[in-house]
């Protein structure tokens, strides 16, 4: 559903180009440095290593964020994100927790990539672990909420925190979430549209969940509409500095490499 909105707003992120600087924030040609003179030598940007600290706080910061951010929506009672509908259908058929039940989703997901030769990064095998592991805390602190006064901000706040802690996970660049993977996977194999791929895997996982006993609502619609324009935002303010001092690289991937749901 990320990458669906994603497709509307225009905003294409690609993990891989993060450090090229294949579009410059500041309006200046990449590889130039603002105000400098012609033939001058550039000011050398940090190397990627040096950046590998920012790079971590962002991951695991992120992918904690995304899962308080999933844990006051489900709080909130109008209706989580898409996999959070079957997550939420999956824990009423089994009685576990809907940390858990992710965590199994997850891994479960993480499986299909060996038939579609996906291979997971750091990020992945994180992003099973700590989000599922996040929502459950969340959920366990918050406490029953049943007003519409409380409610509604705390449907705002997770949307809003969602869009944060995209941006920040992304920006990361240490690999797909599992349910990307199998978006780009299935794309490579099939050779369908990344849009008609992810669009049919959503409406299954939607569907599926509604049918199991998840919530889908306003709070779910809302998602959909306000996501991409969010995390568009939030990927440009938390994008890593390119090789190019004074740059951040933004966008410049094509789509079926843009990285999008955890």
């Amino acid at each position: 559903m990320v990458l669906a909105c994603f497709h509307a707003t225009g905003c294409h992120v690609s993990t891989q180009q993060h450090y090229r600087g294949s579009l410059s924030l500041s309006g200046t040609k990449p590889g130039a440095q603002p105000g400098a003179k012609p033939g001058s030598k550039p000011a050398t940007a940090p190397h990627p290593r040096s950046l590998l600290p920012r790079r971590l706080v962002q991951l695991y910061g992120g992918l904690a964020l995304y899962g308080v951010s999933s844990g006051l929506m489900i709080e909130a009672g109008f209706g989580p994100e898409p996999w959070n509908v079957l997550n939420q259908g999956l824990s009423e058929l089994t009685g576990r927790s809907i940390g858990v039940v992710s965590i199994v989703v997850g891994a479960a997901v993480l499986l299909l990539w060996i038939p579609l030769r996906q291979r997971p990064g750091l990020g992945t095998v994180s992003n099973v672990i700590v989000c599922g592991l996040a929502m459950d805390a969340v959920l366990a602190l918050l406490p029953d909420t049943r007003t519409l006064a409380v409610r509604v901000p705390l449907l705002a706040a997770g949307i809003l925190l969602n869009g944060v802690a995209t941006g920040l996970y992304i920006s990361a660049a240490f690999g797909p979430g599992p349910r990307d993977g199998l978006m780009t996977g299935l794309h490579a194999r099939t050779g369908r549209s990344v849009r008609l791929i992810r669009t049919s895997i959503e409406v299954t996982v939607v569907a599926t969940g509604f049918a199991l006993g998840g919530t889908v609502g306003v709070g779910t619609v809302l998602y959909a509409l306000s996501i991409g324009p969010l995390a568009q935002y939030f990927l440009r303010l938390f994008a890593l500095p390119s090789r190019d001092a004074g740059h951040v690289a933004a966008t410049g991937g094509p789509a079926e490499r843009a990285i999008l749901q955890p």
